[in-house]
């Protein structure tokens, strides 16, 4: 909600040619409140996906499945993330200025409201494989758990085959489906999460993208969320 929020609303006033509808604490808000939402997304949802991981794999001890999965254990891994996000997104507030001007216009083809100033190009290339590293941990760990579950699935479903093999209902099992959602979901989170950050490193590095090119990478950049 937090990132529909932060990045459609502004993004969709100035679309519609409202200009200088926000201000220099408006443009550091949005942007770092947008930012740290995102990143809080990927790590929760990553997060989900281990948690999940843990209650359906009988290969992690009890020991550890009933500590991880404690409130005061998910509570606090919540608190971590939101933390983290809050710490290192904080650059933002820096460089961003406030509202666009004929000086300064180095963010006007990103989000058409809002300027800043560069960062130059050794922080930014130290911010960018921060994110990498965050973000490729993030989906690997997705990507591995999502995988071990499925692989329970589908071994489950071979001790009871013969339960299934003996129902006169024609219906998919659970474990199918299951393995089905699983699927899905976690290739759709991966593909807009891996186009968006793509697009959004693509559009920072060109001068003067084309008004497509932003529009396609705010609803890829949308739809993760949606």
């Amino acid at each position: 909600n937090l990132v529909l929020c932060f990045k459609g609303i502004p993004q969709t006033l100035a679309a519609f040619g409202l200009e200088g509808f926000l201000d220099g604490a408006g443009c550091k808000l949005v942007f770092y409140l947008h930012r740290v939402a995102r990143g809080v997304s990927l790590t929760t949802t990553c997060l989900l996906s281990g948690f999940q991981a843990v209650k359906l794999c009988p290969s992690i001890s009890r020991w550890m499945d009933f500590h991880i999965r404690s409130p005061k254990c998910i509570a606090f891994c919540c608190f971590l993330c939101w933390a983290l996000h809050l710490v290192v997104h904080s650059y933002i507030v820096r460089y961003i200025t406030g509202p666009m001007n004929s000086k300064n216009k180095s963010m006007d083809k990103i989000y058409l409201y809002c300027s800043s100033l560069n960062p130059g190009r050794l922080l930014f290339s130290v911010i960018a494989v921060i994110f990498l590293f965050m973000d490729g941990t993030c989906l690997a760990l997705m990507v591995w758990t999502s995988g071990s579950m499925v692989l329970v699935l589908h071994r489950h479903k071979q001790r009871v085959q013969h339960i299934h093999s003996c129902s006169l209902s024609p219906r998919t099992s659970h474990e199918t489906r299951a393995t089905h959602t699983i699927l899905i979901l976690v290739s759709m989170f991966i593909s807009f999460h891996a186009l968006a950050s793509i697009l959004s490193y693509r559009i920072t590095l060109i001068h003067n993208p084309s008004h497509w090119l932003r529009s396609i990478s705010v609803l890829v950049a949308s739809g993760l969320p949606t």
